[in-house]
């Protein structure tokens, strides 16, 4: 919207730091803390965090690897390692494959219980565990695990969500001393000879192969410390993994990749430092950010060195005034400013009322003061009217001025 002619605009004052202003910086030490205290406070904090970074690293941390014998968690398997060696069973944990075929090797016919849930371990690696063991019990075996040891047992499926507890169902001794066992999850397996089978299903929960050699169990929970105490998972886990005087339990991991050949990553090659360099560079920088974005000081008042013609800035507010059909807003301050500059121009005062400068300039003009009132008092509807009223007022001051 154009055509508005507005009388100059004082100018708004702005802020900025003054050297003169500046208060007398405080003296001794007590000044110098309370100036650097929040500096001080966030060193602090920084320290903390650091320490508590580092002592985060080199603290020990729990085993929380499901089935593990050193796991005493829900998922572990320590409950039944104690078990086993109450019963004269030395159970061995082997860390990495080196380690599982080093006991495996030493001692006389071990059992070799294998949970190999991540398929790590390559079918040469398989082959040497199950001719070291007097005894292999797989848990949860994968298919590729199944078929590297040539063996007749094969998975054929899960165990169906609503099944109940699994009855025996063969005649393996084990089984029927160990009775029912949960069925609430788990695979199934065919070949050899199956038990626990759900309903329907010619697979099983345990299947042991002809020779007796291999056993594949395909729950972790008959063996897990959650579920040690349901039903005759106790009974079957000491049956089938105590059948020999030593067991090693060997859990393939991340440590046997490396073992076998992978390639260094940047963290293997990185010294054991940098690991600390990333919480200091974050200190340093916050300690940096504190000292070179301090404040220069309390603020004062400056008038700025730029002037704005008025009608530009009456253009731009009459340009936000029409997107945003802001009719009655734009109306009101046409009025209040038409009757303060009327008033300035009559030398009315700031007391003036608008019936005041309305009778003023009526007298001036030699109008009748109820033409000028009408005028002044006007309330457009539209935006065209609106204009059309603004030209009006704006010609109104213009014959006020040049008398």
């Amino acid at each position: 919207m154009t055509g508005v002619n507005t009388a100059g605009i004082r100018q708004p004052e702005t802020s900025v730091a003054g050297p003169d202003t500046l208060p007398a910086p405080g003296r001794g030490p007590l000044a110098s803390l309370r100036k650097h205290r929040s500096l001080a406070l966030l060193a602090t904090v920084c320290a903390i965090a650091l320490g508590m970074a580092v002592w985060g690293q080199l603290a020990p941390k729990g085993d929380a690897t499901p089935l593990s014998v050193s796991n005493a968690g829900p998922e572990g398997a320590r409950a039944v390692s104690e078990i086993l060696g109450r019963h004269g069973v030395d159970v061995h944990k082997a860390r990495n494959f080196e380690a599982a075929m080093s006991a495996l090797e030493a001692g006389s016919s071990p059992t070799l219980l294998l949970y190999d849930r991540s398929g790590i371990l390559d079918e040469p690696r398989l082959l040497d565990l199950a001719a070291a063991a007097g005894r292999l019990v797989l848990v949860t075996p994968r298919l590729e695990t199944l078929s590297a040891l040539d063996s007749d047992i094969r998975q054929a499926g899960v165990v169906p969500d609503a099944s109940p507890a699994l009855v025996p169902g063969c005649s393996l001794p084990d089984a029927q001393a160990a009775g029912d066992i949960s069925g609430k999850s788990g695979f199934v397996y065919d070949g050899g000879v199956s038990c626990y089978r759900p309903s329907g299903s010619a697979a099983g929960l345990l299947a042991v192969s002809g020779d007796g050699r291999l056993s594949v169990l395909g729950s972790t929970g008959v063996l897990s410390n959650d579920g040690l105490d349901e039903l005759g998972h106790a009974a079957l886990a000491l049956r089938t993994l105590g059948g020999s005087s030593e067991l090693v339990w060997y859990l393939p991991s991340l440590e046997d990749l490396d073992t076998f050949g992978s390639p260094q990553t940047l963290d293997d090659l990185a010294p054991d430092w940098v690991r600390y360099l990333g919480p200091w560079l974050i200190v340093v920088a916050l300690t940096a950010i504190a000292w070179r974005g301090r404040r220069l000081g309390p603020l004062v008042f400056e008038p700025l060195p730029v002037v704005v013609k008025a009608v530009e800035t009456a253009e731009g507010r009459a340009r936000m005034y029409h997107d945003a059909h802001a009719v009655e807003q734009a109306r009101d301050n046409l009025r209040a400013g038409t009757l303060a500059r009327l008033a300035g121009k009559l030398r009315l005062g700031p007391g003036a009322t608008a019936e005041h400068t309305i009778d003023a300039a009526a007298r001036l003009l030699g109008r009748p003061a109820a033409e000028v009132r009408d005028l002044v008092n006007h309330h457009p509807r539209t935006e065209a009217r609106l204009v059309a009223w603004a030209q009006e007022l704006n010609n109104l001051e213009k014959e006020v001025s040049s008398r």
